[in-house]
């Protein structure tokens, strides 16, 4: 498992290459990628491997509960970008992102089937969760897909809920709210790898730099579901190199209280420029939550025992998985 695996990003089904026909369908919005989606990915994968054909993730963009309540969007763990990533470290040749509309969720369940996946995608087989409902309505049901599939010769494939070592079920909103309230580890846990956020690097009031903590500035989206705090990262620019950092996500109370929250990450041992580069940055451990202090000479000793903080841990560290390796350490 390699980030070096390139990913296509398919804006819709009508858009497949013809190359990519035949192949195997992993079907599911995938928010966060946990290890619950991950059976459901990996036994796609095996199966396409199998088969000899190409490994395809269907997903719907934007998420189809922000389209029925745009004044509620969901806080993504990882959206399209960051999750197209996630599916090439696991090994999909492609990811097909159906824009997700109100016209096409009025589309009869039949021609889901007949229309996006057999004449649009021209799958062999499908995978999808024990409980996946499709259609106008969601009146398909897990048995008219398979009874379909019999009919047309394409294959189906159920997995059933995956469920953590207490029993409780995986689920992305679980995960969105541990992430929330700042149990990272816990997240972390569910999701089988360490959370990784992704965006641009701009350009900020370089005040950390006056502080000698100069930061890459990362603008996350504003439902992101993160609590604000310092965090040991790790730090992957576009051209692949990785640097250790600490990292602060929030409002800045003592300097910009009532700016947009930011990711800012201050990177060990570099000096340059990332304006404009697409950068990933995985959090490792949660140092503490976000504070205003007294005067600037307090938050830069606050910042250089979080940065001796995170210098401690972050050499110690070992990949959790494959996936994990792929995404934070290859």
């Amino acid at each position: 498992m390699s980030l070096s695996r390139p990913i296509a990003r398919i804006d819709g089904y009508g858009a497949l290459p013809s190359a990519m026909r035949g192949g195997v369908v992993a079907i599911g919005n995938f928010d966060g990628v946990h290890r619950g989606h991950q059976q459901v990915l990996e036994a796609a994968l095996e199966k396409a491997r199998v088969g000899g054909v190409p490994a395809l993730a269907l997903t719907f963009e934007p998420h189809p509960r922000t389209v029925f309540r745009p004044d509620a969007p969901v806080a993504r763990i990882t959206p399209a970008r960051a999750k197209a990533h996630i599916l090439g470290a696991l090994g999909f040749d492609a990811v097909v992102e159906q824009p997700f509309t109100r016209e096409f969720a009025s589309l009869p369940a039949s021609a889901f089937i007949d229309d996006l996946l057999v004449s649009g995608l021209g799958i062999s087989h499908v995978m999808a969760g024990h409980d996946f409902h499709f259609g106008k309505g969601r009146t398909g049901t897990p048995d008219m897909l398979v009874a379909a599939g019999a009919g047309q010769g394409f294959g189906v494939t159920l997995v059933d809920a995956f469920t953590d070592e207490a029993g409780a079920t995986i689920s992305s909103s679980r995960i969105r709210s541990l992430l929330a309230e700042g149990a990272l580890g816990e997240a972390t846990g569910l999701l089988g790898y360490r959370p990784v956020f992704e965006a641009g690097v701009t350009g900020g009031k370089k005040l950390g730099r006056t502080l000698g903590f100069p930061t890459a500035n990362m603008a996350l989206p504003a439902e992101t579901p993160l609590a604000h705090g310092i965090y040991a990262v790790r730090f992957r620019r576009a051209n692949g190199d990785i640097h250790d950092g600490v990292a602060s996500f929030g409002r800045r109370p003592t300097v910009d209280e009532d700016g947009a929250p930011l990711l800012e990450t201050f990177l060990f041992g570099f000096s340059g420029d990332l304006y404009g580069e697409v950068c990933t940055v995985t959090l490792v451990s949660r140092l503490r939550g976000e504070e205003k202090f007294d005067s600037l000479d307090a938050l830069v000793a606050q910042m250089r025992r979080d940065e001796a903080e995170a210098r401690e841990i972050l050499p110690l560290i070992a990949p959790l998985s494959p996936l994990d390796a792929a995404l934070s350490f290859a």
